[in-house]
C-alpha cells in the first residue's frame, strides 16, 4: 500500500474512531461533523470525501464495526480446528460477539440493535479490506462445507441473528431478565432447537 492510500486510511480510520466515541457519549443528536472533523484532526472537505452526513457515517460506522466483531470472533474460530461442524462454529462466533459485547457496552449500543439478517447480507456483503473476506462470504463458505443441509438457511439464520440481537442488547446492558453468564447455557439451547428444526434430513 502506498503512502496516499495509507494516509487515506488513517484519515477514514480517525473518522470512524472519533464518531464512534462522541456517538455513543453525546449522541447522535448532539454530535455535529464540525465536531467530528475537529475531533478527528482532519479538514471537513475529507469528511465530505467518504460521507454525506453524519448519518451516512453513522450507517457507515456500524457496518464498519460490525465486521470488526465478526472478524475477530471468525479470526478466533480459526485457532480452533476442532471445531468443524457448521452449527458449532455458528454457536462459537456468537459465544465470542457476545464476550466482545460484554467487554464493550457501547459496541452493543451501536451495533447489537442492527444485527438482522437484512443488514447481515447487505452491509456485511463488502469486504473491509482487500485481504479481507466480507462477513457474508464467510458465512457462506461455513455453511457450504456443512454436514447438514438446511431449508431455508436465510430464514434461519434471520431467526438466530433476531434472538441473539434482542437478547444481547438486554441481558448486557441491563442484566434482563438475567445476567449474560446465566443466559448463555438456555440461549445456545434454543439457538440449537432452532437449527434442528431447520435441517432438511431430521
Amino acid at each position: 500500500m502506498g503512502k496516499l492510500e495509507l494516509n487515506k486510511k488513517r484519515k477514514k480510520s480517525a473518522l470512524y474512531n472519533t464518531a464512534f466515541e462522541l456517538f455513543t457519549t453525546k449522541g447522535l443528536a448532539k454530535t455535529t461533523i464540525s465536531d467530528i472533523v475537529e475531533n478527528a484532526g482532519v479538514a471537513k472537505g475529507t469528511f465530505y470525501l467518504y460521507f454525506k452526513d453524519k448519518y451516512d457515517i453513522r450507517n457507515h460506522l456500524i457496518s464498519h464495526k460490525a465486521s470488526q466483531v465478526f472478524l475477530t470472533a471468525y479470526n478466533e474460530l480459526q485457532k480452533h480446528e476442532e471445531i468443524c461442524d457448521f452449527e458449532d462454529q455458528v454457536l462459537f462466533i456468537i459465544d465470542n460477539i457476545l464476550d466482545q459485547f460484554a467487554e464493550n457496552h457501547s459496541l452493543v449500543m451501536l451495533i447489537s440493535k442492527h444485527l438482522s439478517w437484512g443488514f447481515f447480507t447487505n452491509s456485511l456483503i463488502e469486504s473491509p479490506d482487500k485481504d479481507v473476506p466480507a462477513v457474508y462470504t464467510i458465512y457462506q463458505e461455513l455453511l457450504a462445507k456443512s454436514t447438514h443441509t438446511y431449508q431455508d438457511p436465510e430464514l434461519m439464520m434471520y431467526m438466530i441473528l433476531e434472538l441473539v440481537s434482542g437478547v444481547s442488547y438486554n441481558t448486557i446492558l441491563y442484566q434482563q431478565p438475567l445476567p449474560l453468564d446465566k443466559i448463555k447455557e438456555p440461549l445456545y439451547k434454543v439457538l440449537k432447537s432452532i437449527f434442528k428444526q431447520y435441517r432438511t434430513e431430521e
